[in-house]
């Protein structure tokens, strides 16, 4: 089997890796999320006895006899926002003391005791379709969508029920779900929330009414009528959002009025995050959310009364760039203290500010570190992830306990060193996560007593993700340039030093949040792929991307254009002059996404260094991306010209190399319009140009067929467009 047909088959080899892990309070148990096998699409919730060793499948969608089949619209977009490819159990939620689990298949609504044997899971007459269900913390009842209403269903009596809203208010507003852009871009994706008390839900109401509308058809179904969307395109209106919460009766009730939550929402329109927290001397339920300006340069943190709404300031962070949302928090101790990732108040000693771990205002932890998220709390312990100061592809976790204040790297059993972690933290029971470049996969070992010189228990979790068919990735990595930008290079297995150069496939993604160069082997399996046909494939993280630090994210601050490129022709440039196997009269590019953009601006505006691209789903005109997105990094659109300095149309008649353009025509994220305005263009200017459209593709192609044969036209097009020699023939 080729490695394109194998990739496109395990879903990128993930299908079979252990994922989405629960722990129980005592540490003792753990659930998870995996296929029977590499290429098994349909999930299973297993459960792990760490005082056994063993594992169980709690619950199987094959042996319940309901599929993927016939997914809610609201289902289907929350997991295009989530990259969910897969199928089966996608998502689950148990309760506090670990008893029961709630989840989905196909519309409907099941829940499974985790108590026992437990015994097989039950489907619970809920109304259809059911989209996000949340177990309530009490594990008596469920709550969730359903049509744009939020209902709660009793799991003993099966009493259901309409919470809110007691009158339809019209498909504009939808209630318990997260907007597109909080989705999208802010990787917030639940609009309701349980109080600690299983009392009262916290809900997030959106009126879409105000957004834009936009179309997606497939012109490859004439039949089908076009998605109709509310997507909200740069310097447009946004969706309106507010937050209530609504008591909860044991048994389910009727419908109930909300007791809304105030904020300026004129100033701070984005709802980031929103949950609850139990503070205080009585530890009683308190709603905590976090609120930005539309120009992203201000951060407030509140709490409020649930019984009054009411809303306190707790922290603000500002900047006069941006503010960046870190992942996981606000998060709170056991005894309730706050735990916040922000930017330092002043510079430290290397003149610049940097963000910070903090624990109730006070800065903890190493200095020189870069800060990515707390993974997890644990009573008064701290899981956070971390890059290692000049190390940005390597991302570790750190146990921080406030009781003996203490931080350090956690190490994987017997594979301690470079890598990139994941993990979760509960009941002194650690899950580990690893990749890292000396094997393939995920490895993941559950640690009870994490933190102790002598773990109690240590069992590793078996992946049962295929081994990919491809010779071992031999990744050289260095700071390339004088900015010490991240770089990777990738030679054909078969290469022999002093051979004829070879042609060089520069493989970018090259924006903000994503990251290519990492200690990671499977980060590289694609890209080998590629270098097996007969290229030396770099990969560069420029300015813009994470990893590195404040200044170099905020570089592409007006222009997203200037800075990436540059970036990536000083690696292309040190590569060469590190390595004498690369031949620079003949370069192609290729990226997807951001780096598809990347990719149509190399060969727009950098020809003399970029002999032919290929641009998948690229933004070709930022107007047409979302709010909270572009006007981070561009501002409003009428403000200084800094779309124009970013857009691709109007380098349209400067074309000179070899393009071609894919897109899905489906594609609700960077919509098909971008590929066909710069085709559009080209046209107009007389400049040849290939576009691939893809019939009912969305913005990651998951199909088998078409994932493989995507890789295979690409590599044709380039080794063409860059003239095959005899040998490559």
């Amino acid at each position: 089997m080729s490695f394109p047909r194998q990739q496109a088959r395990t879903q990128r080899f993930m299908l079979g890796v252990p994922q989405a892990f629960h722990i129980s309070p005592d540490g003792r148990r753990v659930t998870f999320l995996r296929g029977r096998d590499g290429t098994d699409t349909a999930a299973c919730l297993w459960m792990l006895d760490l005082e056994s060793g063993g594992e169980r499948i709690v619950a199987d969608p094959r042996e319940i006899g309901a599929d993927d089949r016939n997914l809610p619209a609201e289902e289907r977009a929350r997991r295009e926002r989530l990259r969910e490819t897969g199928g089966g159990i996608v998502s689950y939620t148990v309760d506090e003391s670990f008893t029961r689990a709630a989840f989905t298949l196909s519309g409907r609504l099941y829940y499974a005791d985790l108590a026992g044997d437990g015994g097989p899971p039950r489907e619970l007459p809920a109304a259809s379709p059911v989209v996000d269900p949340v177990i309530s913390p009490l594990g008596d009842s469920i709550g969730y969508v359903s049509n744009g209403a939020i209902r709660t269903i009793d799991i003993s009596s099966g009493r259901d029920g309409v919470l809110v809203p007691a009158e339809p208010e019209g498909s504009d507003v939808t209630w318990g779900l997260a907007e597109f852009i909080a989705a999208e871009e802010m990787s917030r994706y639940r609009g309701m929330w349980w109080a600690p008390d299983g009392s009262a839900l916290l809900a997030a109401r959106v009126d879409n009414s105000a957004v834009l509308r936009w179309n997606i058809g497939d012109p490859g179904n004439p039949e089908a009528p076009p998605q109709t969307m509310a997507y909200p395109a740069a310097g447009t209106a946004n969706a309106d959002v507010r937050l209530a919460v609504f008591p909860v009766e044991r048994g389910g009730a009727g419908p109930v009025d909300p007791l809304w939550i105030e904020w300026d929402r004129g100033a701070l329109p984005y709802l980031v995050r929103a949950g609850w927290a139990a503070t205080g001397p009585e530890k009683s339920p308190t709603v905590v959310f976090s609120a930005q300006s539309r120009d992203q340069r201000v951060l407030r943190l509140f709490s409020a009364d649930p019984a009054t709404g009411r809303g306190t300031e707790v922290h603000v962070d500002t900047d006069d760039v941006w503010v960046e949302i870190m992942s996981g928090v606000p998060a709170f101790t056991g005894s309730g203290r706050l735990v916040w990732i922000g930017p330092e108040s002043a510079a430290g000693a290397g003149g610049e500010r940097e963000r910070r771990l903090y624990v109730d205002g006070r800065a903890v932890g190493p200095r020189d570190l870069y800060i990515r998220s707390v993974v997890d709390i644990d009573g008064e312990r701290v899981l956070y992830s971390a890059s290692p100061s000049g190390k940005p592809g390597v991302i570790s976790l750190w146990l921080l306990d406030l009781r003996e204040g203490s931080a350090g790297p956690v190490e994987f059993p017997g594979a301690p060193g470079d890598g990139v972690h994941a993990g979760r933290l509960r009941g002194g029971t650690l899950v580990l996560q690893r990749r890292d470049l000396e094997s393939d996969g995920v490895r993941t070992a559950v640690i009870r007593g994490a933190g102790a010189r002598t773990p109690e228990v240590a069992i590793e979790v078996a992946s049962l993700a295929e081994k990919p068919e491809i010779a071992e990735p031999d990744v050289r990595m260095w700071a390339a340039g004088h900015r010490g930008i991240p770089a990777a290079l990738l030679l054909p297995s078969w290469y022999e030093s002093g051979s004829a150069p070879l042609p060089v496939l520069v493989d970018p993604y090259g924006g903000p949040h994503a990251q290519r160069v990492l200690h990671a082997r499977p980060a590289y399996l694609t890209s080998q792929w590629f270098a097996e046909q007969g290229f030396a494939v770099l990969i560069a993280d420029g300015r813009g991307t994470p990893g590195v630090g404040l200044r170099w994210e905020q570089a592409v601050h007006r222009d997203l254009a200037t800075p990436v490129l540059e970036d990536q022709v000083s690696a292309l440039h040190d590569a060469a002059e590190r390595f004498d196997c690369l031949d620079l009269t003949r370069v192609a590019v290729r990226g997807w996404s951001f780096g598809g953009y990347l990719a149509a601006l190399a060969v727009l505006r950098r020809p003399d260094v970029f002999h032919a691209a290929v641009a998948g789903a690229p933004v070709t005109d930022w107007r047409l991306y979302d709010t909270h997105y572009t006007e981070r990094y561009l501002g409003a659109p009428d403000e200084d010209g800094a779309y124009e300095r970013s857009s691709l149309l109007a380098d349209a008649p400067k074309l000179s190399r070899p393009l071609m353009l894919i897109h899905g025509l489906a594609d609700d994220n960077v919509v098909f319009a971008h590929s066909q305005r710069l085709s559009t263009a080209l046209l107009s200017a007389g400049r040849p140009h290939v576009v691939l459209p893809l019939s009912g593709i969305t913005h990651m192609p998951s199909e088998e067929t078409t994932a493989e044969n995507l890789l295979l036209l690409q590599v044709d097009f380039l080794l063409d467009a860059l003239g095959r020699t005899p040998a490559e023939r």
